[in-house]
């Protein structure tokens, strides 16, 4: 049986051992309390993009249908038959308060998100308008791998035949489908090199 003095080696352990428990018990507990934080961010940017595309694509189709707003408020970003990067935010003022801050406004007291969450959501928000404006179809644009909703989508309701059709944006193309509003469209070579969006005959006919 060893001595008390020869325990000494071990009872000097008994302090380190029992500090060790709390500290992994918290760092269990911090690792748990990050990957429902991060759980939470996902949901929190999900919903506000869901948000936003609904509110968007019904207050887009309004300004379109209702002939006093697409004349004197939202017929400015129509101007771009052609659609470049700076012309993404190329709209009248009300546009851009009816549009963008209400509509901005609801995803963030919707979603729950904070302040800072909704810093990376709006800045992410609007990096996606601006590529979607920007009349380029570039390899490798993750927007256009992960995003139905892009460039050559939104490019086909700013021709003159396809302002009756795409309404859905920055995001998914959800509401054009359950609407009756999604034009498809294909991309087909110009003869001096690029491509062009073009709407299907089916679409276009009608």
């Amino acid at each position: 049986m060893p001595t008390p003095t020869q325990n000494k080696p071990c009872s000097r352990l008994v302090p380190s051992m029992s500090w060790a428990y709390p500290v992994t018990g918290n760092d269990s507990e911090a690792a748990m309390v990050q990957h429902s934080s991060l759980f939470v961010l996902v949901r929190q940017f999900f919903v506000a993009m869901l948000v936003l595309d609904t509110w968007q694509y019904f207050m887009h189709r309004y300004m379109h249908h209702n002939k006093f707003l697409y004349r004197h408020i939202h017929s400015q970003h129509h101007r771009l038959v052609v659609p470049y990067s700076f012309g993404a935010l190329y709209n009248h003022p009300l546009e851009g308060l009816l549009l963008d801050t209400i509509g901005g406004a609801l995803s963030f007291l919707l979603s729950g998100m904070s302040p800072r969450t909704s810093i990376f959501f709006f800045s992410f928000a609007t990096i996606k308008t601006v590529d979607d404006h920007c009349g380029l179809w570039l390899p490798g644009n993750l927007f256009h791998i992960f995003f139905r909703n892009n460039s050559a989508y939104h490019d086909i309701h700013h021709q003159l035949y396809g302002n009756k059709y795409n309404f859905s944006q920055p995001f998914f193309i959800t509401w054009d489908r359950i609407l009756g509003t999604y034009m498809p469209y294909s991309l087909e070579k110009r003869a001096g090199g690029g491509l062009e969006a073009r709407p299907t005959k089916d679409c276009k006919d009608n």
